[in-house]
């Protein structure tokens, strides 16, 4: 199949969109790419054609990229956005980079438009075996996806199944013009040592080397979906609602959890967390099963990127970052008929008679004591453990206190006079 049909073919889903953008390095990839789409928006109608350089900056050879980018696409008639980002140096220079890269790309997407890139499946090898050497699991091998959500549009690499060589071999018979990046011929990055040493070895050894390991790429992606679908499946009895519905942190059901097998466990969880934090590896599980086996009057914490997992009772919750600060108090509630903003802690209102006297929300410090009608003055900390309230909100929770005396407590108004009670909307960060 000519690299026309096969394009064409592998977008076809997506002739709707309003937009088909090409994250347009510069580059032998990008550019063979966008002069296939502009010879095949001649010959069919496609939606608009535009293109997206992203500039970061970080070597003297790259100022001119943005240049030779604006006479391609005027050459083909193609707009060109050039965006220009601010990297900030990590652990890997190479990682901050794309971070900030798709971060551009993710900004420039409407409703609906495409984004489309120019890996091919020589790269999708080399990802394979980059990340082989990592120690990756199942999600990990299965490579780069063919598509994915990218903001509010969709990310699409139609080029998987095209290899460098005949990508090359395009760009040669069509006389096409392309940047070299210096830094490719860096062997200190490890994708360049893969790129120039290891593959050009195997290759040597095992012809089909880069094919077989794109191949295997995609059988790790069809197993992952398998994965994917059984985690579904035993999350439905764990995925259930918490006798808190005015909390709205994710939480889940530990007993049917615990009724599976620990791969399972383990499957189910990396399937939930991955809307919230980067999947734990292999050494950090340790913390799940701290969680699993504490003691139900224990507060085990396993901490991950961007928050913690926590337990309460029979729970696990997941508490992001912000709400893992410490709250700002005490603050004076000069107008009670009004609702309060509570700094980094969500909105707070009143509902029925509240009474005369100064009103002031604190947090708790411990030894505060509430009357509580026909019980008499009583710990707080004994009346929160009768309702199970988790121990990581209490430090949150508001609480009313009229001339210095603690009346009321926030969303649990069983702990009130009741003739008046506190709504707090908690802050979901």
């Amino acid at each position: 199949m000519s690299l026309d049909s096969l394009l064409l073919s592998a977008l076809a889903p997506w002739r709707g969109s309003p937009t088909w953008w090409v994250a347009f390095s510069g580059g032998l990839d990008s550019t063979v790419l966008l002069h296939l789409l502009v010879r095949l928006a001649g010959l069919h109608e496609l939606p608009a054609i535009r293109a997206i350089h992203v500039h970061h900056g970080l070597q003297a050879a790259g100022d001119e990229w943005p240049v030779h980018c604006q006479a391609v696409c005027d050459g083909l008639d193609v707009p060109l956005q050039v965006v220009r980002v601010k990297v900030v140096p990590g652990a890997s220079l190479e990682r901050a980079a794309r971070a900030a890269r798709y971060e551009a790309f993710s900004n420039c997407l409407r409703e609906g438009e495409l984004l489309l890139t120019g890996q091919h499946r020589d790269d999708q090898a080399e990802t394979v075996l980059f990340r082989l050497l990592r120690g990756a699991g199942v999600r990990g091998l299965a490579a780069m996806p063919v598509e994915r959500s990218l903001g509010l549009g969709r990310l699409l690499r139609p080029l998987l199944d095209v290899s460098r060589a005949e990508l090359d071999a395009y760009a040669r018979r069509n006389a096409l013009r392309w940047v070299e990046d210096p830094s490719n011929q860096d062997q200190g990055y490890s994708r360049n040592f893969l790129r120039r040493e290891v593959m050009p070895l195997l290759q040597q050894r095992w012809p089909q080397a880069v094919p077989s390991m794109a191949r295997a790429a995609a059988h790790m992606t069809e197993a992952q979906q398998l994965l994917d679908e059984l985690a579904q499946q035993d999350l439905l009895a764990a995925n259930t609602a918490s006798a808190f519905q005015w909390l709205p942190l994710p939480s889940l059901s530990l007993p049917p959890l615990r009724a599976l097998t620990p791969a399972r466990q383990r499957n189910a969880l990396r399937h939930w967390l991955a809307d919230f934090t980067l999947a734990p590896d292999e050494d950090h599980w340790a913390g799940w099963s701290s969680l699993l086996d504490a003691r139900l009057d224990a507060t085990p914490r396993w901490r991950l990127v961007g928050g913690e997992l926590q337990r309460s009772g029979d729970r696990v919750w997941w508490s992001p970052d912000g709400w893992l600060e410490p709250v700002i108090g005490p603050i004076d509630w000069s107008d009670p008929s009004t609702g309060l903003v509570l700094p980094r802690n969500g909105t707070l209102r009143g509902e029925g008679e509240l009474p005369a006297g100064k009103l002031q929300i604190r947090y708790r410090r411990g030894g505060e004591v509430l009357p509580v009608p026909g019980r008499g003055r009583r710990d707080l900390k004994r009346l929160l453990n009768e309702a199970g309230v988790p121990r990581f909100v209490r430090s949150r929770l508001p609480l009313l206190y009229c001339d210095d005396e603690l009346i009321a407590v926030a969303n649990l108004p069983h702990l009130s006079d009741g003739r008046f009670a506190l709504h707090w909307c908690v802050p979901a960060f």
